[in-house]
């Protein structure tokens, strides 16, 4: 998860595609085409659960868009290991 933010942080969207699951994996991202840029600020892991080949990790991901107030993103996403190396999969956002 930690490797995923830094990419966004560095807009390396060929490393977020290439850790996202085909089943599941964008054409693109358009990082580079978002408009206002986002400031990252930080990434708090609240929980790390795997399960085998499975694992889920919470996390909250702080960020700003231009001069506008912080926002918090909150994530619940989903992995799978497959020939050692993880994938993302999906990630849900939960009430509250």
């Amino acid at each position: 998860m930690r490797s995923r933010y830094s990419a966004y942080v560095m807009k390396r969207e060929d490393y977020l595609l290439a850790t996202w699951h085909p089943s599941t994996r964008p054409a693109s991202l358009k990082l580079a085409a978002q408009q206002p840029s986002p400031t990252w600020l930080g990434l708090d892991v609240k929980r790390h659960e795997e399960n085998g080949e499975h694992a889920i990790v919470e996390f909250i991901a702080r960020l700003r868009y231009g001069g506008g107030k912080a926002q918090r993103m909150h994530e619940i996403s989903s992995f799978v290991r497959e020939q050692g190396c993880w994938y993302y999969l999906d990630g849900r956002f939960p009430e509250g």
